[in-house]
């Protein structure tokens, strides 16, 4: 069966047909997250710290890293992505063990990313469009590592699964022309949002069974996608991702955390209570009031997209005799992060 191999100094990481779904967390990258590239900007990665180990210890397999700031002191990407690509990639490399993909539209800072990386990375991404294969192909055969294949190409996103398809092969091809097997192209296939394009949903897994069987490829998504702009997005998530893995779908870039309930949304909700004239014990802390009234927690913990991942590992026979189950829910495991899951022993290195 088709094998995907990531690796990092200690760990490995599969992607197949066979094996359990790789989640590749995706919570290190300032895209929309104004907080996040100031703090970036400044030389704070205090942020990036936290989410790269509440990534693990919520069940990542892989880390997707992206440095894709736009600084206000200097707007040229080419000249401040690889500098901080390669730091931010050092420094998650101290912090935990788990393999990285390597995440840019600037092609620089992908080379930086592939220099700093311990191991055998994943390289995101390459598209259809001839410069970007031609680019990012001889950098895959050159460091030898996986690259993720986005089914777009100069013409941009078509809305017509064949297409992406035919983009798919022919990246696929292009790619053999350079020596690198059809193993480590994993296709991501674009999902598009269901509230957009009714048929998103069973595209996607069309699309997914085509790839598996006419080009035996692995294959990825940004799984959010799919909820975009609905309510309960969790909710469609959560049927989406075992869906995407019957029709074949190895892994998935997505958050894996279950962000906590901020002091501002509890500070609402006591408002809200005192109004309705409820009286609470006054001596109530913050973790037991957001359980009792529904509301999450004060921790950061595993989101239940990756509870649906686990449950489906165990009914495809991807988890033998449930031990990756058992572990996530019991007390200390992955499910209630209460405890040191995947960091390298001692923390951050200190210089």
């Amino acid at each position: 069966m088709v094998k995907t191999i990531v690796e990092s100094k200690t760990k490995t990481a599969i992607l197949g047909f066979d094996h359990p779904f790789c989640v590749i967390g995706e919570r290190i990258n300032p895209t929309g997250r104004k907080k996040l590239a100031a703090e970036l900007e400044a030389g704070d990665f205090s942020t990036v710290e936290k989410d790269a180990i509440a990534q693990v210890m919520a069940g990542a397999d892989i880390l997707d890293i992206n440095a894709g700031v736009v600084y206000n002191s200097n707007p040229n990407p080419n000249e401040t992505e690889p500098p901080l690509m390669t730091s931010i990639v050092k420094l998650v490399q101290e912090l935990v063990d788990v393999p990285l993909c390597i995440d840019s539209s600037v092609p620089a800072a992908l080379e930086a990313g592939l220099q700093a990386a311990e191991g055998r990375p994943l390289l995101n991404s390459v598209t259809g469009e001839e410069e970007r294969l031609e680019f990012v192909l001889p950098l895959v055969k050159k460091y030898n590592v996986p690259v993720v294949a986005i089914s777009n190409d100069d013409t941009g996103i078509s809305e017509d699964p064949d297409v992406r398809f035919a983009v798919a092969k022919k990246i696929v091809e292009r790619a053999a022309d350079f020596g690198i097997p059809a193993h480590d192209i994993v296709v991501d296939p674009l999902v598009m949002p269901i509230g957009a394009m009714a048929t998103a949903g069973k595209q996607v897994f069309t699309l997914v069974r085509r790839l598996r069987e006419e080009l035996g490829v692995n294959t990825t998504c940004g799984a959010s996608n799919i909820s975009f702009g609905l309510p309960n997005r969790h909710g469609i998530n959560n049927a989406f991702l075992p869906m995407a893995m019957g029709a074949g779908m190895t892994s998935a870039i997505m958050n894996p955390v279950a962000l906590p309930v901020t002091q501002t949304k509890i500070a609402e909700k006591k408002a809200e209570i005192a109004a309705a004239g409820i009286i609470l014990p006054e001596d109530i802390d913050d973790e037991t009031f957001v359980t009792l009234f529904g509301m999450g927690s004060t921790n950061a913990r595993p989101g239940k997209e990756m509870e649906a991942i686990r449950a489906a590992n165990l009914l495809t026979d991807n988890d033998p005799h449930g031990g990756a189950w058992i572990a996530f829910n019991k007390p200390g495991g992955a499910g209630d992060m209460s405890g040191p899951r995947g960091g390298r022993r001692g923390g951050r290195r200190r210089g």
